[in-house]
């Protein structure tokens, strides 16, 4: 291609991304009903939607979590149509939170140290605040904001869910202003479906990898799993995890009742989230027992116990055939001697072989104990657009924790196994 031509493809591709951009910036031929309570939108068409997304999509699901959100998290729902009158078809249902956050969210908490006082960097963190518009829910881990009919034109919704945020954005001014907009945790094929909305000054963040491990057809219970491990890790569970623990005379239960022990739960719950780089939230003690009833037969906690003491919980959620290994919490102290965390992860696949499921999401963070359970990186990223965009990037370091390392490459199981998977 000589210069003239190459001139007249960049002319051309600059024409198209400036159509683009303006057909964005315009209204799409789609109209909403958005909502600051979920029960004020048509729960029928909501589900009909939401079945084809999963649990944390549902209508019974939103509906419980709307009463026990973290207190400073506030709700937006939206239900994009096409067409109109008789014609008129729901195309996506969306659901939004509001996070009002400030800097010292983004540092560990050092206030449970009575002989730490806070530094002048400390005070100044939480004097500065954020507000996030985040399309999605910040509880969990994966797409769960967005659930679109079958058979809908992901570009044309995609553009619809802009226009929601917009909306959105623009009425809570009465409110607020919302700083940061970000529609996350998107990965494949969600990111190339909302891809062009670059245009309108979005811009794709690659974070933490969820890790997923894929379970096998014939495993049906947890010493299934066990037995496909290579003889080297097999050992190092027995003994590194399981020995060790049972000389400590551990034991693992099942919670069927979280009500009460919420208090417990939220507990061990804070001793894991204070010390986080990032913490958005912080849940309330009667969240817990709220989920179990939400999910029902889809929820599992299992919980580590010594001498009757909770040592630590882990609970799963199934979604679909997908478990999700959803909150952890311990005793750190007795973490420092005792494998609990690594037990609790191995508790996680026994509960998902249980539910039926075909994998287990382990989340973000502790690549590396996960990646020695067989657990394989799934991309993960968010989009971001900040009203002033010279912000951005301190957004996204300071708030949003993007910097990480890449998932180790770790094949725990017998050649055998490792080929099936």
């Amino acid at each position: 291609m000589n210069i003239p031509e190459k001139l007249r493809s960049i002319k051309a591709a600059l024409s198209e991304r400036s159509r683009e951009r303006k057909r964005l910036r315009g209204p799409a031929d789609l109209n909403y009903a958005i909502a600051d309570s979920i029960e004020m939108l048509d729960a029928t068409a909501w589900q009909a939607l939401a079945d084809h997304s999963g649990f944390f999509m549902s209508f019974a699901y939103l509906k419980s979590l709307e009463q026990v959100l973290p207190h400073n998290l506030s709700p937006r729902y939206a239900l994009i149509y096409s067409g109109a009158g008789a014609e008129r078809m729901p195309v996506a249902a969306v659901y939004m939170q509001i996070a009002e956050l400030n800097l010292a969210q983004a540092r560990p908490d050092k206030s449970q140290a009575a002989s730490v006082r806070p530094g002048p960097l400390d005070e100044l963190a939480k004097k500065t605040t954020q507000r996030i518009l985040s399309c999605g829910n910040l509880l969990t881990f994966g797409q769960h904001g967005i659930a679109l009919a079958p058979g809908a034109d992901p570009k044309l919704a995609w553009h619809g869910v802009a226009e929601v945020l917009y909306r959105v954005r623009q009425a809570d001014k009465l409110v607020g202003k919302t700083h940061f907009i970000m529609i996350k945790d998107l990965h494949a094929p969600h990111t190339d479906h909302a891809a062009h909305l670059e245009h309108l000054s979005y811009r794709y963040v690659e974070t933490e990898p969820n890790m997923v491990l894929a379970l096998q057809d014939d495993w049906k219970h947890y010493d299934d799993y066990l037995a496909s491990l290579a003889s080297k890790y097999r050992s190092s569970v027995r003994n590194a995890v399981f020995k060790a623990l049972d000389e400590a005379a551990c034991t693992l239960e099942q919670l069927s009742d979280l009500d009460a022990v919420q208090e417990q739960i939220h507990g061990l719950y804070k001793e894991v989230q204070v010390n986080a780089g990032f913490r958005p939230f912080e849940l309330r003690p009667e969240y817990f027992p709220a989920l179990q009833k939400a999910a029902g037969e889809r929820f599992r906690c299992s919980v580590l116990k010594r001498d009757g003491e909770m040592l630590g919980f882990l609970i799963s959620v199934a979604d679909g055939e997908t478990s999700i290994a959803y909150h952890i919490g311990f005793q750190r102290a007795a973490a420092a001697d005792l494998p609990i965390y690594l037990r609790l992860l191995h508790a996680g696949i026994a509960d998902a072989l249980s539910m039926g499921c075909k994998q287990v999401s382990f989340g973000r963070t502790a690549l590396e104990p996960k990646a020695a359970l067989g657990a394989k990186p799934q991309t993960f990223g968010i989009l971001v657009r900040h009203r002033q965009p010279v912000l951005n990037k301190m957004i996204k370091h300071l708030l949003l924790g993007i910097e990480h390392d890449d998932a180790p490459e770790r094949s725990p199981f017998k050649k055998a196994a490792a080929k099936a998977a």
